[in-house]
């Protein structure tokens, strides 16, 4: 049990500059007994009211330096102080503010909303077990209006849709990725520096100058973990999920025009989906 959607601003001063860090905190715990929920028992329970607090006065009194810490430190509160606790689960997703520049130069304390992904992470640990950490992005639509195809695929009677060789591939993205168990890893370096949201976009379009051909939405995803594994060694499985959105070439003969692919309309439903899990060898072994 737990309590979802812990939302706050975490503002942090630094004379006149200034830093924020808007989350949604879903903390949940499982109990060493199971008393409250076979005789009613509730002598062990933690309100919900309670950890909802513990999580502000965390954010209070450590600030969130990354998501990864802050989750790290939800878990360790728990785990150090209630002995009861023999589990803890911690989910947390982040606002996409940005500073704002005005003619190149970051103001001190303005922010722009940029909807072009979330970050998030997950902490997990059982008690005498280590802790253990993803974290991810969602929400992140991308789209490439050539370079992609679908053919040579497996046809029946039931088969209705054509063979493209040159279609938009567009598609809603999520990507989770594992750091096996918890290291001291610089997280925002992982993800600003070593960029882990750039190799995504890299494995999804191709090289800026030429793109690179995409013979279907599961190859996309293959190559996009690949790049990540590759480039990102502290990466041990990613999960990828893409979400797929089509479009339909509008018929416009009978208007007197010719479309050749420059007015199409999006296929709300049904769409396709692609997942796909992968990992080193050595840590699956594992």
């Amino acid at each position: 049990y737990g309590r979802n959607t812990i939302k706050f601003l975490r503002l942090h001063r630094e004379g006149k500059k200034h830093f924020v860090k808007e989350v949604e905190v879903c903390t949940h715990l499982r109990l060493t007994s199971a008393q409250e929920y076979l005789d009613g028992n509730n002598s062990l329970v933690i309100p919900t009211d309670t950890i909802n607090n513990i999580v502000l006065v965390l954010a209070k009194k450590n600030g969130i330096s990354t998501l990864e810490q802050f989750a790290t430190d939800i878990c360790n509160h728990f785990m150090t102080t209630f002995c009861q606790v023999a589990y803890v689960k911690t989910y947390i997703q982040e606002v996409p503010w940005q500073r704002l520049h005005e003619n190149g130069v970051p103001h001190i304390h303005s922010f722009i909303y940029v909807p072009d992904g979330i970050r998030f992470c997950e902490a997990e640990q059982c008690r005498n077990g280590p802790l253990v950490l993803f974290a991810g992005i969602k929400d992140l639509k991308l789209m490439k209006t050539t370079q992609s195809g679908f053919e040579g695929f497996y046809k029946n009677e039931h088969t209705t849709l054509p063979e493209r060789n040159d279609r938009i591939l567009c598609g809603e993205l999520f990507c989770k990725w594992s750091y096996g168990e918890c290291r001291n890893f610089d997280f925002d370096c992982i993800w600003y520096t070593n960029k882990i949201r750039e190799c995504i976009l890299e494995g999804f379009s191709g090289p800026p100058d030429s793109g690179e051909y995409s013979p279907s939405y599961q190859k996309t995803v293959n190559r996009i973990q690949m790049l990540i594994l590759s480039k990102v060694s502290q990466v041990q499985v990613i999960e990828v999920i893409l979400n797929n959105v089509f479009y339909n070439v509008v018929d416009m003969k009978n208007l007197g025009l010719t479309n050749d692919k420059e007015v199409l309309v999006p296929v709300e439903a049904p769409y396709g989906s692609c997942t796909c899990t992968l990992g080193r060898k050595k840590f699956l072994e594992a």
